[in-house]
């Protein structure tokens, strides 16, 4: 019985250095990685162009280990009255999750939620009269919501998403 033990417990010792060694190169990201983040996820519109050209080419920042997925504006209409909200609400995920993954999220959460308030404002800017009014109204309400209930289940459900 000893011997059937020995040996399941003697690979084991052994395979541990590799898994170590595997483990420390995969997680290993740029030590830039909290700047680079800050820069995407600022109020400017500057932040926001940075960002939507990174996301086209996400390969180029592999390295960083950035997790780029999105449900866009979760529960909420994607373009609602037809205002393309889809991109701001993409980039609010990113933040989101990835302030979370560093373990940064609450100290960032309002400057996340002001940015994508920021982002929502140069869609509506596109529009005038009657329709840049709706959609100003439409981005207050958005902001508002992520405001309030960005830290709840409602919108944070079993996953980390804004």
């Amino acid at each position: 019985m000893r011997r059937r033990l020995a040996l399941p417990l003697a690979a084991a010792i052994l395979a541990l250095p590799a898994m170590l060694l595997t483990s420390g190169q995969a997680s290993a990201a740029p030590a830039d990685k909290p700047q680079v983040l800050s820069g995407f996820t600022q109020e400017s519109a500057a932040s926001y162009n940075s960002w939507v050209a990174a996301r086209g080419n996400q390969g180029a920042w592999s390295s960083y280990g950035f997790d780029w997925s999105t449900d866009y504006c979760s529960t909420s209409p994607d373009n609602p009255f037809g205002f393309p909200f889809q991109t701001a609400c993409a980039r609010h995920d990113f933040g989101y999750r990835n302030y979370k993954a560093a373990g940064t999220f609450p100290a960032n959460k309002a400057r996340l939620d002001s940015a994508l308030y920021a982002d929502l404002k140069r869609v509506c800017a596109a529009y005038s009269g009657v329709s840049k009014a709706s959609c100003d109204a439409t981005a207050w309400t958005y902001y508002h919501a992520v405001d309030i209930f960005g830290k709840s289940v409602v919108v944070d459900g079993a996953r980390s998403v804004a």
